[in-house]
């Protein structure tokens, strides 16, 4: 018998698949079933005069982009977490001003508080709305995320305790969705406050990352498979 409960990651590949190698890398079982699927999409780069920074909220963006990221690299880049910083950095040049620990809120929060008036906001085409307090921000999409049906193996994962990972928003709300009942035997690490209470209630336990990132979310998500092996499962 594993000393720790099966951790299940949903998020879409490539980002799910590095989760899952990181989680694998802790010792973790890990079942890999992505719920949703990502692509780029088209998109025309603005001319870059036209804004005083380049808001990164998650390292999708980076990662599908395409080369017109390039074009945007006389942009100071405000990122959510220190992995979108690093893909930013790493894979496109770009240069780095501010690193939030937090949340798009709080990021944008302390941006206008600089002064910052005009935010270029390359996204995904499904987004949360957020308060830029009187600053323009544009958001550009550049890829989109579609729900897929659930992968083999998946019932069979959900059936039994186990701890699920919450990305984001959308991510948890699909958790809400296809586990309509017998969340009792199933705990949730959730990557921030906003997601966790995206995913509903009735989980046998939530935790919530202390920073935006998939290191943190994995901590916590360590401390709730190893918690659950120790009380013998999370049912009720």
């Amino acid at each position: 018998m594993s000393a720790r409960l099966p951790l299940i990651v949903t998020r879409a590949d490539p980002g799910g698949a590095a989760t899952a190698a990181r989680a694998a890398a802790m010792g973790l079982d890990v079942r890999h079933l992505p719920l949703f699927a990502a692509h780029a999409l088209p998109w025309t780069v603005p001319d870059p005069g036209d804004f005083d920074a380049l808001l990164l909220t998650s390292a999708r963006a980076v990662e599908l982009a395409g080369p017109g990221l390039a074009r945007l690299a006389g942009l100071p880049v405000h990122a959510v977490g220190a992995a979108t910083a690093a893909a930013a950095a790493e894979a496109a040049g770009l240069t780095i001003e501010a690193v939030g620990d937090r949340d798009v809120q709080s990021l944008l929060d302390a941006m206008t508080s600089q002064g910052i008036a005009r935010i270029l906001w390359l996204c995904g085409q499904d987004r949360s709305a957020f308060d830029a307090r009187g600053a323009a921000l544009v958001p550009l999409a550049c890829y989109a995320v579609d729900a897929v049906p659930p992968p083999p193996g998946w019932a069979e994962a959900i059936a039994t305790p186990a701890v699920l990972l919450a990305h984001s928003v959308r991510g948890a709300r699909r958790l809400a969705e296809l586990i309509p009942a017998g969340r009792g035997r199933l705990a949730l690490a959730a990557i921030s406050a906003g997601v966790a209470a995206a995913a509903g209630e009735g989980w046998a336990a939530v935790a919530v990352a202390e920073r935006p990132d998939d290191a943190a979310l994995l901590a916590e998500a360590h401390a709730l498979c190893h918690k659950g092996r120790q009380m013998g499962s999370f049912e009720r």
